[in-house]
């Protein structure tokens, strides 16, 4: 029975800091994995929802979510030298991130340790274009190298309308495009300043944050929030001097 528990061998990655020392993020410090797919999409995305707590949920966050929790309540398949988990939590204190595989699979050699591993991420609709789904596949990786001390080269996705698992090959020049993601991430956090907005058709309109954002109205590409306020005080004095 031991040999099928998820007991990572603890091996560490080392890295070093400008003065030498190995890096350790506290528990308060760690990323959401989630913010990494914020980010990439849109960087006042991110700081709403994880600098000022704001969301609302649409049809597409809405089956995202859905599925999510079927994923979670699938029974857990244990065979002697192989085993599902759902629902399993990781994290990489090297890196600063933590979050919550879809799914893990795990492979074991006859004497009980860890022999392959394996992510696979659930997703609603069908493969995107670009890295936003990518850098969360490949975020759990690295967490998974640190947690079972085992090189990872790839893992999977399952895009519910296509029906069907697609491999993803986790390569240099993805994790360092995830490693840099996740530096900038922590660079708006210090600041703690949510990007003024920019109004994009493709990726606004189907945003459920559109309403609290304001794209149309407090958008670099139309009026400056400063400009908007002004007018509208302005506005208020103007009606306040004929009322009065």
């Amino acid at each position: 029975m031991g040999r099928n528990r998820v007991r990572p061998r603890g091996k560490t990655f080392p890295l070093m800091n400008d003065q030498g020392k190995i890096n350790v993020y506290a528990e308060d410090d760690l990323i959401q994995i989630s913010a990494l797919q914020h980010a990439l999409f849109c960087e006042r995305q991110y700081a709403l929802i994880h600098l000022e707590q704001k969301w609302e949920e649409n049809r597409f966050t809405a089956e995202g979510r859905v599925l999510h929790e079927r994923v979670d309540a699938e029974h857990h398949e244990s065979r002697r030298l192989f085993k599902q988990e759902y629902g399993m939590a990781v994290r990489s204190l090297r890196l600063g991130f933590i979050g919550k595989c879809d799914l893990v699979e795990i492979w074991y050699t006859k004497d009980g340790s860890v022999e392959r591993v394996s992510p696979v991420e659930f997703k609603r609709g069908r493969k995107k274009a670009g890295d936003i789904d990518r850098v969360q596949l490949c975020a759990q990786v690295l967490c998974l190298e640190e947690m079972f001390g085992i090189a990872i080269e790839n893992g999977q996705f399952y895009y519910r309308q296509e029906r069907r698992r697609t491999n993803e090959v986790i390569d240099a020049a993805l994790r360092e495009k995830t490693t840099a993601l996740i530096e900038r991430i922590m660079s708006i956090r210090e600041t703690g300043k949510t990007a003024a907005a920019k109004y994009e058709k493709r990726k606004c309109d189907n945003c459920s944050l559109v309403d609290c954002c304001m794209p149309k109205n407090t958008g670099t590409g139309h009026k400056r929030v400063d400009r908007y306020i002004k007018t509208h005080l302005q506005l208020a004095g103007k009606i306040d001097a004929e009322t009065s």
